[in-house]
């Protein structure tokens, strides 16, 4: 077991701390729920423990094909070694379904399935009510990344929503939309931060239901419930 130290950072459903490996973070889930930047919080018991096994998963699925990412190893039920990278100051979202902002930005009906995947770019520190997009052009004016990582993060979010996308199908479940996050490793360019019903959308794909966060934020109760069947999926455990 690693050595924790200082907290590096925390966000709505996690804590990274440093180790006494500078190469190398933990990164601890958290049972909180945060909804509308903070407006409506609540509790939601085992959530951290089911993230964790979520994102051991999809990591580890995604590094078999070909996709390298920060995860190492799962230390227990609620925590995972991961390297520590330098993270991008932006977050990217794939959308394959209109939903959330989408429908608020433009008025597209809710669920209508896109031609083509949308890729946005959002600031991570944003105190607007709906995330900010910016482009390539406000990317490079910040100097948060160069033209040559922008396409390579646009490719592989591309790729990345491919291999999901596929997979979900498999488990009667559609992946809607999803927001990643990337990070600078000695200068390679990883997926990094989280995969799960947190920062996923999960729909049932005979039903329609959510399967993710959207039932705290809309108040239709079984979170957790949600949350397990998307883990039991993935498991291949049926109830």
């Amino acid at each position: 077991m690693p050595e924790i130290r200082e907290l590096i950072r925390e966000g709505k459903g996690k804590r990274v701390y440093a180790t006494e490996d500078p190469e190398k973070a933990v990164v601890y889930y958290k049972d909180e729920a945060m909804a509308f930047h903070g407006l409506k919080r609540g509790r939601i018991l085992g959530k951290g423990e089911i993230n964790n096994a979520i994102c051991q998963h999809l990591f580890t699925l995604l590094k078999e094909h070909g996709v390298d990412n920060h995860f190492l190893r799962t230390l227990d039920a609620r925590q995972s070694l991961v390297l520590r990278c330098e993270m991008m100051p932006f977050a990217v979202k794939i959308r394959n379904r209109v939903a959330g902002g989408m429908h608020i930005r433009t008025g597209l009906p809710v669920g209508m399935k896109l031609e083509q995947p949308v890729i946005e770019f959002v600031l991570k520190e944003s105190e607007m009510d709906v995330d900010a997009l910016v482009n390539h052009t406000h990317l490079l004016a910040m100097k948060a990344a160069t033209m040559e990582e922008i396409e390579e993060i646009r490719a592989l979010s591309k790729r990345i929503n491919e291999i999901l996308s596929n997979y979900m199908s498999e488990i009667n479940i559609e992946l809607i939309d999803f927001r990643i996050e990337f990070g600078r490793y000695h200068g390679k360019i990883l997926l990094a931060d989280e995969i799960s019903p947190d920062t996923a959308r999960f729909w049932d794909s005979s039903t329609h239901e959510p399967l993710d966060i959207d039932r705290f934020k809309r108040d239709l109760g079984d979170v957790k419930e949600a949350y397990q069947e998307v883990l039991h999926r993935m498991m291949g455990i049926s109830e």
